[in-house]
């Protein structure tokens, strides 16, 4: 019972005690401008305007403020009642664990949801640099090449690097149900409405549900929504991870988090600058990464994996480029690996772990090593091999990397839910084994 009753309390410490009131003096493209608030609105503040409409703050002027409305004004007058509702925040709750919500912290599921009893603030600060702990343990993740090659640590951030249609949202449904972790935390920002369902129930499935909370904004949802739906997934992770609980938190995508930032700023009067990005899309994600990590002393970790769209695998592309800077390490997924059919579609030599060497042994980064020099032998040979312009002989380690090239792709398609990560080192030395075969 003392549950129910934490929750009504919360409920009723939301209603605001007064509201200040503006009204709607022009309705622009996208945009309206409001007067009677320019001394007591903030940029970032939440308003209702009218009766339906939600909005938010994006510039201040002399004469008055300009909102960014959640959905299109049709049916919006002037002259109408604007109420001021104050910073964002979202108030998360453990029960929240195996459940579907908005950005807004409202069930999407059809079943009652409890607000937590602590409202947090949607943009807050990374722990303080000199208090964070270094990165922690291997974790298992139930796909070998990540138990072996690209190692997962605790309290590591890695970006998942892909085009659309190559697995990366299987990929993702892997880790949910396989890393080792407390909790999950899945922002779905921009997906498309009919995906969210499939990846509930068929990607995620009911084992990876039960220990997750999933936020999503579709596609068809305002900039402001999508943008919001990022932070409120990193607000719910930091509840989690100040208890003391690790936190596994999966974002798809980045890339939709700075196009929403984008239409939000270009309303707010910013300039295009980076390849049609504003200036603050930089800082934005930057902000938002950097909450994720180990944690102070006396909390939890949040291990992230970040989800960004790539056009042609260009990762000099503006997101991916800014983001690669923050990160612990970076996964590229290959359309032409894919087309093949070997999945995950990862591009072994174009991705990095910044967990090794420290998070191997010595004779594990030895088998690493070994697997990456022949793969790179092979793929530096592989038109001549291809073209048959190649002689046995010729060169011992393209020999070697012949022989192992099978064994070791079809080594990089295996998951290991049971074996663990000792397992999934024999089963890569015996791939490799098969170099000095022949």
């Amino acid at each position: 019972m003392a549950g129910v009753f934490d929750a009504l309390v919360a409920e009723l410490s939301s209603v605001p005690v007064s509201t200040r009131l503006g009204r709607v003096r022009a309705i622009g493209r996208g945009t309206v401008t409001v007067t009677g608030l320019g001394d007591v609105a903030a940029l970032g503040d939440r308003v209702v305007l009218g009766d339906t409409f939600g909005g938010e703050v994006v510039a201040l002027h002399p004469d008055g403020i300009t909102v960014l409305t959640d959905q299109l004004a049709e049916g919006l007058t002037l002259g109408a009642l604007v109420r001021l509702k104050g910073q964002a925040g979202i108030a998360p709750d453990n029960s929240w664990i195996g459940r579907v919500v908005d950005p807004f912290g409202k069930p999407l599921d059809g079943k009652a949801l409890f607000r937590g009893p602590e409202m947090r603030p949607l943009l807050a600060a990374a722990p303080a640099a000199a208090t964070r702990r270094s990165l922690g343990e291997r974790l298992n993740t139930g796909v070998a090449v990540f138990d072996t090659l690209l190692p997962v640590v605790r309290g590591q951030r890695i970006g998942l690097f892909a085009g659309s249609g190559v697995g990366k949202s299987t990929l993702l449904g892997k880790f949910a149900r396989g890393i080792s972790a407390d909790v999950v935390v899945i922002a779905l920002i921009g997906e498309r409405g009919r995906e969210l369902r499939e990846f509930v129930e068929r990607v995620l499935g009911p084992e990876g549900l039960a220990r997750a909370v999933v936020v999503t904004a579709t596609s068809d949802q305002s900039a402001l929504i999508r943008r919001r739906c990022a932070w409120a997934a990193m607000a719910i992770a930091e509840h989690f991870r100040d208890q003391g609980l690790h936190v596994l938190l999966l974002a798809d995508s980045v890339t939709r988090f700075a196009e929403a930032h984008r239409e939000v700023a270009l309303a707010g009067g910013e300039e295009a600058s980076l390849r049609g990005y504003p200036p603050s899309v930089a800082p934005a994600i930057m902000a938002w990464a950097e909450r994720a990590g180990p944690g102070p002393a006396g909390a939890g970790d949040i291990t992230a994996v970040f989800s960004v769209l790539v056009a042609g695998s260009d990762m000099e592309e503006t997101v991916a480029d800014i983001l690669r800077g923050v990160l612990d390490g970076h996964v590229v997924m290959d359309r032409k690996i894919a087309e093949r059919g070997r999945y995950p579609a990862i591009d072994l030599l174009r991705s990095v772990s910044r967990s090794l060497p420290q998070a191997a042994t010595a004779a594990e980064n030895g088998d690493i090593a070994k697997a990456r020099r022949l793969l790179g032998a092979y793929d530096r040979a592989e038109l001549m091999i291809q073209a048959g312009l190649y002689s046995a002989g010729s060169d011992p380690v393209i020999d070697d990397a012949i022989r192992v090239w099978p064994a070791l792709d079809a080594f990089l398609a295996e998951d290991a839910p049971d074996e663990g990560i000792e397992g999934s080192f024999v089963r890569l030395r015996a791939a490799l084994s098969s170099a000095s075969k022949g």
